[in-house]
């Protein structure tokens, strides 16, 4: 069974919309590393589109940000035009989240209008829009617990912020394999799929303890690699009472478990990628997931350089996720025929091997 022409283009709209988001993680990083997500201190999503486009309003915006302990307690004394360049970042982060949102209505509505959308497709794509409006109001909450004592975010926000992101292009990049292949999606092996799924929790649960480790700045504590400070596990993983505080804001537990769960994901797509072809494992497959392994490492290093911080959520996060291993829907068990060519093959090489030993 083949995609109909309607669905192929609407899957390729939604993998556009994927795209999109991917983008504006990457640009969630950038506001993170230049400290310029608590520039703007106020939420309008209609209004707030329209930058200060006059002298007066660029002065009554940055009164209002010297009101923020960002201003009174790290950037006490910045200058106008040192503000201006803060505030373009995160004025670029949400208008282009709004530009988002048009490029998601837009095409939905089209559709829609020209009946090119089935009826069970339609409340999945209202829940990706609903989905979208959440994402914006749980953005400026997130921004909110920074504006009132510390400086700083609430890091169970931000890694709020960052999973419902990963929802969002997981559950869009999910619908659009399943018009382009629908075949696939029923005819999965139930033992690949679970496997696949499983290898998928694996990963979003090291995206989540990413998260944790930003939102408490724990990746510039231990800067070494693979060890952290000369020991493997460092002192003090439960220093906090009660214990479970310890996975969500002690420093050295929240980076020590970072990269614990980093290093089985390395391993899972070559496993799934050998279960499902009964082929060695893809070299690309184990490259991409290694380096997503190892983006974080040289960023923790070099934390002045922020590139290479920036590969971190766009490597190892739901984008370099659904590169690295095959997808649950495409799932399959290979044919009887492929397992007799592979069986074939592997003993044509034994028989090789042998050869070569006794000569």
């Amino acid at each position: 069974m083949t995609a109909t022409h309607d669905n192929r283009r609407i899957a390729l709209w939604l993998l556009a919309c994927c795209a999109l988001v991917f983008i504006m993680v990457v640009l969630g990083g950038v506001t993170r590393l230049t400290r310029s997500g608590l520039s703007i201190v106020e939420w309008d999503p209609i209004m707030g589109a329209i930058p200060p486009l006059s002298a007066p309003q660029w002065e009554a915006t940055f009164d209002k940000y010297k009101q923020t302990p960002e201003y009174q307690k790290v950037n006490t004394g910045m200058s106008l035009s040192e503000f201006k360049s803060i505030f373009w970042v995160e004025y670029a982060h949400r208008l282009f989240g709004r530009s988002i949102g048009l490029a998601f209505l837009l095409p939905f509505l089209y559709f829609l209008l020209k009946g090119s959308i089935k009826r069970p497709l339609v409340p999945k794509l209202v829940i990706m829009f609903v989905l979208g409006g959440l994402q914006g109001a749980l953005g400026w909450y997130m921004v909110r617990s920074g504006l009132v004592d510390e400086p700083r975010v609430s890091a169970y926000r931000l890694t709020a912020h960052l999973a419902l992101a990963v929802v969002i292009y997981s559950y869009i990049f999910w619908t659009a394999l399943g018009l382009l292949f629908p075949a696939e999606a029923k005819a999965g092996a139930r033992g690949l799929r679970r496997f696949g799924i499983a290898a998928t929790g694996l990963i979003f649960a090291m995206i989540l303890s990413g998260g944790f480790v930003a939102g408490n700045k724990a990746g510039f504590a231990f800067n070494t690699f693979p060890l952290m400070n000369g020991r493997f596990a460092p002192e003090g993983l439960y220093a906090l009472q009660p214990w479970w505080t310890n996975l969500f804001e002690n420093i050295a537990t929240v980076q020590f478990n970072h990269r614990l769960i980093a290093y089985l994901p390395a391993r899972d797509p070559g496993v799934l990628v050998r279960r499902a072809t009964l082929r060695p494992a893809e070299p690309r497959a184990l490259r991409l997931a290694r380096a997503a392994r190892d983006a974080g490492d040289p960023g923790r290093a070099r934390h002045r350089h922020p590139p290479l911080h920036r590969a971190g959520p766009a490597r190892g996060g739901a984008p370099g996720r659904s590169a690295r291993a095959p997808h649950p829907r495409t799932l399959r068990q290979p044919r009887p025929a492929a397992r007799l060519a592979f069986t074939a093959k592997q003993r044509r090489k034994m028989d090789r091997i042998n050869r070569i030993s006794q000569d």
